[in-house]
């Protein structure tokens, strides 16, 4: 298998900068997500990489070899696509073979790679049906099946779980995890669904209008978010933001939303006197509230007082939309606490887990 590096990467389409100034380094055997919203980029990345697209501007490599200007066919990557793209007339067998045929892959070898493709994504028992005859689960396999009997240095997958229902979208995704342990092979994968990318990456790309926001680890992304941004779009469902300002000493720094004041933590104070008296954006998780009445020797200075506005129970949880002032936010409480919508109460922070951005920039302080 291969390393795969993109070395400040553009791609423009005309006026518009699809991809601009990437660079990222993933490494052999690693499950690199690319995620974002539409339109950040993370496909056109993807078909730079397969050569279906030429870069504006910069390098792309597979292992040492420089392939900006290799043919697709010649760079030794394998793809799987959001549409299956299975041959109708074909049995699944043939769908397998064809791409080894194409390549005057010897006979033998091919019954070899198909058969061992169909045993680890267990689907031996369809080689010789059609796709109108499966389900979508077992079509998707087929893809899959497809690009791994090519033995590609890597795999480039492109939403391939985004026709799936929910139940075997999340079925299908353990079994691609189990895959890559498996196969021990170099997997770029394009999704919108973080909580996808969260369960699935060794490391997360995030992209947002074709700029790398952050590279890192899924719980990296979510612990220290580089900016306001990553920390909105990594987590479900996601940080809440108020605006806010820094006030008292650098012994006793308070963050003062109008209608709360809360203290911040000493370790957090200490890395924002610099922005002391400066307005910023105050993010808590929704799962770092919770109802004061369940929590035992709460601080005074970490709590608001706030109106339940919606209660979404969700069976082992329930997803609380509370008031403060005139800013909504939500907290993902324990489904057995119970409340309801209109009443009163207070909420105790886990201000240890709290997050500080600069109004302007965005950027993370803390």
């Amino acid at each position: 298998m291969s390393s795969v590096t993109l070395e400040h990467i553009t791609k423009r389409f005309g006026e518009v900068t699809a991809v601009n100034d990437i660079t990222i380094e993933v490494k052999d055997k690693e499950f690199l997500v690319l995620v974002g919203p539409s339109g950040c980029g993370k496909t056109t990345c993807l078909r730079l990489i397969a050569g279906l697209e030429e870069v504006t501007a910069g390098n792309i490599y597979i292992g040492d070899r420089l392939v900006n200007d290799v043919a697709p066919k010649d760079r030794d990557i394998a793809m799987v696509f959001q549409s299956y793209a299975l041959y109708p007339h074909m049995s699944v067998y043939d769908n397998l073979a064809f791409g080894l045929r194409l390549r005057h892959t010897p006979k033998k070898e091919i019954d070899r790679r198909v058969h061992e493709a169909a045993e680890i994504l267990g689907i031996a028992a369809l080689l010789n049906r059609k796709p109108k005859q499966l389900s979508g689960g077992q079509r998707q396999r087929v893809a899959l099946g497809r690009a791994i009997v090519r033995e590609p240095k890597v795999f480039l997958m492109d939403e391939p779980l985004s026709n799936l229902d929910a139940k075997l979208r999340v079925a299908t995704r353990a079994e691609l995890i189990k895959l890559h342990q498996r196969l021990q092979t170099t997997v770029i994968y394009v999704t919108h669904d973080q909580v996808e990318a969260m369960t699935m990456g060794s490391r997360i790309a995030v992209l947002r209008d074709g700029i790398l926001q952050q590279l890192d680890t899924p719980q990296t992304l979510y612990d220290r978010p580089a900016n306001m941004f990553v920390a909105g779009f990594i987590g479900s469902p996601a940080m809440n933001f108020f605006d806010a300002k820094l006030v008292g000493t650098p012994d006793a720094m308070y963050v003062d939303g109008n209608t709360f004041k809360v203290r911040v933590p000493a370790d957090k104070a200490e890395k924002l006197v610099p922005h002391l008296g400066k307005e910023i954006v105050f993010g808590i998780r929704p799962e770092d509230i919770v109802d004061r009445a369940t929590v035992a020797n709460v601080p005074a200075d970490s709590t608001m007082k706030v109106q339940v506005n919606v209660v979404e129970p969700l069976g082992s949880e329930q997803f609380v939309y509370l008031l403060s002032g005139d800013t909504e936010f939500v907290a993902k409480m324990d489904a057995r606490t119970p409340i309801r919508a209109g009443q009163q109460m207070e909420v105790a922070l886990d201000l240890a887990h709290m997050h500080a951005f600069d109004r302007a920039t965005q950027v993370a302080l803390t």
